[in-house]
C-alpha cells in the first residue's frame, strides 16, 4: 500500500456512522434489558437514539457519495456479502425479542434498531475496504 492511499483526504464518514452504531447498540441494549411483556418503560430514550443513528447513518452515506473516484465497485462487492451475514444475524437477535413476547410499539423500534445495525456494520466494512482500494 503506497503513502498517497494513507494520506489522502477521506470524510468523518466511518466515525459519524460509527457513532450511528453505537446509537443502535446501546439502544438495543437498553431495550434487551427492559422489554418484558409485563415491564411499563419509555421509548423515549431508545427512540431518540434510533433516529440520532438514522440521522448520522445518512450523513455518512452523503460524505461518501461525494468523494472522487471512490472503489463502488469494490464497496458494492464487499457491502452485498457483509449485508447477508448482518441480516441473518439480525434476523437471529430479532427472533429472540419476538420470541419473549416483545409486541407494539416496542417491536417497532427494535425492528428499527436491528434495521440500523444492520446497514450501520456492512456500510463500515464495505468503506473501509473500498477507500484503502487501490
Amino acid at each position: 500500500m503506497n503513502d498517497d492511499i494513507l494520506n489522502k483526504p477521506f470524510p468523518k464518514a466511518v466515525e459519524l456512522v460509527s457513532l450511528s452504531l453505537a446509537c443502535s447498540m446501546v439502544g438495543g441494549i437498553w431495550l434487551g434489558s427492559h422489554a418484558s411483556p409485563k415491564a411499563e418503560h419509555s421509548l423515549t430514550l431508545p427512540t431518540a437514539l434510533l433516529i440520532a443513528g438514522a440521522v448520522l447513518l445518512a450523513i455518512g452515506v452523503l460524505m461518501v457519495t461525494r468523494v472522487k473516484g471512490f472503489a463502488w465497485n469494490t464497496w458494492v462487492r464487499v457491502a452485498k456479502w457483509a449485508l447477508l451475514a448482518y441480516v441473518i444475524e439480525s434476523g437471529l437477535i430479532l427472533y429472540a425479542f419476538v420470541h419473549n413476547q416483545v409486541r407494539g410499539s416496542t417491536l417497532g423500534v427494535v425492528i428499527g434498531l436491528i434495521a440500523l445495525f444492520a446497514i450501520d456494520v456492512p456500510f463500515l466494512i464495505a468503506t473501509t475496504v473500498a477507500r484503502y482500494d487501490s
